[in-house]
């Protein structure tokens, strides 16, 4: 009997050893899930601070751009989809869908602002009011920081699914459905960069 009860504590050694290695990298995945969405939370935040500048940008604006209307009205339509492509991207950041349906509200929002602020350019009213020329240089500060929170986000997700796709992690990773995150990218390089408008 003796070395069947060594055999049924190596067994039991192992067994636990498993389970522990199980919830270790089951809790580690967790972890590093948490903090994408945690580093897209502080995006949101900038995200929401932006598009509630852009309405007094634009109220800004009109009282100078009568004959620009159009200009005007697709701003706060792109702000518009744009807010609500962010609603539902914080709602669940690892959704594939949601974040590209992001990615690309924010590029039609930037190239709509880089029209106003090229339109604006021809106001020299507008150019020298006060107002304006804070609320764009809080725009400005506002994309900024947008800008670094985004990289902060794609550095996490990047790391969670680097850790999710490795050997063994890829095994609990399928067992308990951790679905692969997906990065903030906004397509064309030129959009990337926060609109730069000088009204000196």
């Amino acid at each position: 009997m003796g070395p069947f009860i060594i055999v049924l504590g190596i067994l039991f050694v192992v067994a636990l050893v498993v389970v522990f290695w199980i919830i270790g990298g089951y809790n580690n995945l967790v972890s590093l899930r948490n903090r994408f969405k945690n580093a897209f939370a502080q995006i949101d935040v900038q995200l929401k601070r932006r598009y509630d500048l852009i309405p007094n940008l634009v109220e800004t604006a009109k009282g100078y751009m009568a004959h620009e209307r159009g200009t005007l009205e697709a701003v706060i339509s792109a702000r518009n989809v744009a807010s609500a492509a962010n609603v539902k991207a914080a709602q669940n950041p690892g959704d594939a869908t949601a974040m590209k349906e992001l990615g690309g509200a924010e590029t039609a929002l930037t190239s709509s602002l880089g029209r106003l602020f090229a339109v604006a350019e021809a106001y020299p009213n507008l150019k020298a009011n006060e107002e304006m020329m804070q609320l764009m240089e809080e725009l400005t500060s506002t994309e900024n920081k947008v800008a670094f929170a985004r990289q902060a986000y794609n550095d996490t997700v990047m790391v969670y699914n680097t850790a999710r796709e490795t050997f063994p992690a890829n095994l609990i990773a399928n067992t308990f459905n951790f679905a692969a995150a997906e990065m903030f990218v906004i397509d064309k390089p030129e959009e990337k960069a926060a609109p730069k408008v000088s009204f000196s």
